[in-house]
């Protein structure tokens, strides 16, 4: 389970004794604990926006005047709150300000998004519709395929390659994927896995071609797409 762990630092505390965070993320990142985080730039530097009546209302600096102020933030993965609370408890910035764990809201399997997505291209392929195909692509996605000792780029060459292998063949196209390994996170994910090509040529011969597959996701508004994705034929390997 996902927690956030907001970092409050206190602008009236003396941070002169306090212990350095580096060894708290390395252990934490050792354990696999802690995904990632990053420190915020001072509430000075913030900006404040409300919308009133239509207008946009910009303020310079944080939203309430506080002593205390998010310093940062850290992305936790661990099985209880108690476990989340004794990890927050040992970040040094507890001892001179404060720290807030809060769960993720549970609205979404990522991995399980990421898998209904590369069903979508396995049925696309069986359709041979090449728009169905690059729906699951973001706009400008970075695609490099080797195949076929052809090598082509970008999200516009993928769909001329998807057009050719489309129009090679009659009947559905067999994508059969193998090994299929997700690792995911709120906002990003990669897979890697073999796929596999089936079909019969329009001359009557068999297409069976095995790729090797790195793909990597991103959140695009309310949904996951590919951003990237390196495809590297076996027989070229």
């Amino acid at each position: 389970m996902k927690y956030m762990l907001l970092v409050c630092g206190d602008d009236t505390a003396d941070a002169s004794g306090m212990a350095p965070v580096e060894p708290w993320v390395e252990e934490l990142g050792d354990r696999n604990v802690r995904l990632h985080g990053h420190r915020l730039a001072l509430p000075a530097e913030a900006v404040t926006v409300r919308v009133r009546g239509g207008e946009v209302l910009r303020t310079d600096g944080p939203f309430a005047e506080t002593k205390e102020y998010v310093a940062g933030f850290d992305i936790l993965e661990c099985d209880t709150l108690e476990e989340a609370v004794e990890a927050a408890a040992k970040h040094p910035v507890a001892t001179i300000g404060a720290m807030e764990v809060r769960r993720f809201w549970d609205d979404e399997d990522a991995e399980a998004a990421i898998r209904a997505l590369d069903a979508e291209l396995t049925e696309a392929a069986r359709e041979r519709d090449v728009d169905r195909a690059l729906a699951c692509y973001a706009p400008h996605a970075e695609v490099f395929h080797l195949a076929d000792g052809h090598e082509r780029q970008g999200l516009d060459a993928h769909r001329k390659a998807l057009q050719d292998l489309f129009a090679s063949v009659t009947g559905p196209v067999t994508r059969e994927v193998r090994d299929f390994r997700v690792q995911v996170d709120e906002s990003i994910g990669f897979a890697h896995s073999l796929v596999r090509l089936t079909a019969t040529r329009t001359d009557g011969t068999p297409l069976d071609e095995t790729l090797r597959v790195t793909t990597g996701y991103r959140d695009i508004g309310l949904r996951r797409l590919i951003t990237h994705e390196h495809a590297v034929s076996l027989k070229e390997t």
